[in-house]
């Protein structure tokens, strides 16, 4: 039986990203993932207004009348949610943990998916494969996701991301829309990044904490890695330093100028943000370049 805490915590993610979803989010994923294409549905006759492009000029000849063809979207999307569950993904200074924005975001995927009535999977990791829930349909799989991403118990501590997109690429046969939620401190990851990048639509969603960015101007900080359990003393006045920690204190790559360069879209979120208002923008400038033939 999951504990009180969790079922509080699903419970409130639950009934937020739904209202979310059928408050229109739903109807934006809708919009700007598309399906594998269009697939005839009738021919009728040609009414003013009708794109004249979609004349059956056979039909047209053989009855005397205009008559158009109608297609409708053939969605049989598939979204996959590849989750970092690090021990980092546990930070969280002051509302929330990394881990909690990270499997309320799996929730409102996953809700907005099955809404459009599309499949969703998930593939849960930290420096291994934690769990991988194939793609699949429906209201209590979706919540499943959610249950996975807020409580599933871990083995690893470390963030392996090119091992999570070596798999992803491996198990997705067609192509998927796939969701990355991570704090992406990893090194290494930018080419099987863009390897998956080359066959689906990969959204990036780096999460982060205002804490990781933030140090006192001086004094002694005692700081520890939550992946590795090693703990070192540094003085917050010393400029190298400070530049270390510019960079979050590790040789990462910075994640944004890497999904530039690859063509991903990317969503920073932060944990004392509302969330909605970035999905928004993102959906709403992705439409827009979806009008423009982008």
């Amino acid at each position: 039986m999951l504990p009180r805490e969790v079922l509080k915590k699903i419970n409130r993610i639950r009934i937020r990203t739904n209202r979310l979803v059928d408050a229109g989010l739903g109807g934006e994923y809708h919009s700007v993932f598309r399906g594998r294409g269009m697939e005839f549905s009738e021919v009728r006759e040609y009414v003013p207004g009708d794109d004249v492009r979609s004349i059956d000029w056979n039909v047209t000849a053989r009855t005397g009348s205009p008559h158009i063809k109608k297609y409708v979207e053939e969605r049989d999307l598939t979204a996959l949610l590849l989750l970092d569950l690090s021990a980092s993904q546990g930070f969280g200074s002051r509302f929330l943990a990394k881990r909690d924005l990270c499997a309320e975001l799996a929730a409102l995927l996953a809700f907005a998916a099955v809404k459009n009535n599309d499949r969703v999977g998930a593939l849960l990791f930290t420096d291994r494969v934690e769990r991988w829930v194939p793609p699949g349909k429906g209201l209590k799989h979706a919540l499943s996701i959610a249950l996975d991403a807020l409580s599933h118990p871990l083995e690893g501590r470390g963030t392996d991301l090119s091992l999570a997109f070596r798999v992803a690429h491996s198990l997705l046969k067609q192509r998927s829309v796939v969701f990355v939620l991570s704090d992406f401190l990893d090194a290494g990851w930018e080419k099987p990044l863009k390897v998956l990048r080359g066959r689906h639509d990969v959204v990036a969603m780096p999460i982060s904490d205002p804490l990781e960015a933030a140090l006192p101007t001086s004094g002694l900080v005692r700081l520890r890695d939550a992946e590795t359990g090693l703990t070192r003393v540094f003085d917050a006045s010393d400029p190298g330093f400070r530049k270390l920690w510019g960079r979050r204190g590790r040789p990462f790559p910075d994640p944004m100028r890497t999904f530039r360069d690859a063509g991903i879209d990317a969503i920073p979120l932060a944990t004392n943000a509302p969330y909605e208002h970035a999905l928004v923008r993102f959906f709403k400038e992705r439409e827009r370049r979806k009008a423009m033939g982008r």
